[in-house]
């Protein structure tokens, strides 16, 4: 049941005993990932970005140093991603289904004693939202240090793996999603089926764009027919072991600074 995620660091299989006794309960790193469960094209599945942070989580606290105490909470698999819901086997949340349900998980690990939560968000339609549990959680525990994070910020070889094409806009099952799906998860992914399409009508000469300084609102299939943003055909498992193995050491170094993290005053 913990999937990526070591035994050992999985908060699960503690017992309420070893929450109740466990020193230092301020300092120690509560992670929750989050994903969500949406159409990524004719060729990946829906879990892909539950998935990339499950599987970034689990790895990362696999190769932190044994002293420092972290440890996930099961994947947040439903999340805000009414963008996709044209497309069938889309799962999603209002803004304020999922605004309730962080909310009341960081509550339960504050009334338990720990004082760090991290929300490690993997799909990019939700990080606003989290981004507003976070902040109005912290003002009403001010002792509460919460960090809402992208899988993504860390660094990583994308602009060296992709084109500035792909960079800018193959942001949805293109060749970076697809390529780590071919890293983490081979078997699901069907590369007979992978397609090369790019959002449509985009407005040309203008300030405004899909995402960026000056986003406009749209929805998937305004953009594109397939559900795909990028170049999936052009994917390779290797770029995706680079990436991934980038994510996970980027994250170590992100857990390690939070557990010395002080809330500046």
């Amino acid at each position: 049941m913990n999937n990526f995620i070591p035994p050992d660091r999985f908060f699960p299989y503690l017992t309420w005993q070893d929450i109740e006794t466990m020193p230092d309960k301020e300092d120690v790193v509560i992670i929750q990932p989050v994903g969500s469960i949406e159409q990524h094209g004719p060729h990946l599945p829906l879990i892909v970005d539950s998935a990339i942070a499950t599987y970034t989580a689990g790895k990362a606290l696999a190769k932190l140093e044994k002293n420092i105490p972290a440890y996930a909470l099961p994947t947040q698999y439903y999340g805000k991603s009414n963008e996709h819901w044209h497309f069938p086997g889309t799962i999603t949340l209002s803004a304020q289904t999922l605004m309730a349900v962080l909310t009341e998980i960081g509550e339960s690990i504050y009334r338990s004693g720990f004082r760090k939560l991290v929300f490690l968000n993997a799909h990019g339609g939700q990080p606003q939202v989290i981004e507003i549990v976070a902040r109005d959680l912290h003002q009403k525990y001010e002792d509460f240090l919460l960090f809402p994070l992208l899988v993504w910020r860390v660094p990583n070889p994308c602009e060296e793996l992709l084109t500035q094409k792909e960079m800018e806009l193959g942001i949805h099952a293109g060749d970076v999603e697809t390529s780590i799906m071919l890293s983490m998860l081979p078997d699901v992914v069907k590369m007979d089926k992978a397609v090369c399409e790019y959002p449509q009508g985009l407005p040309e000469g203008s300030m405004l764009s899909m995402e960026g300084k000056l986003p406009f609102a749209w929805l998937t299939r305004e953009l594109s027919h397939s559900g795909v943003f990028g170049d999936a055909k052009v994917a390779t498992k290797e770029k995706g072991d680079r990436i991934l193995e980038a994510f996970t050491d980027g994250w170590v170094q992100v857990i390690k600074d939070i557990y010395k993290f002080r809330q500046p005053s």
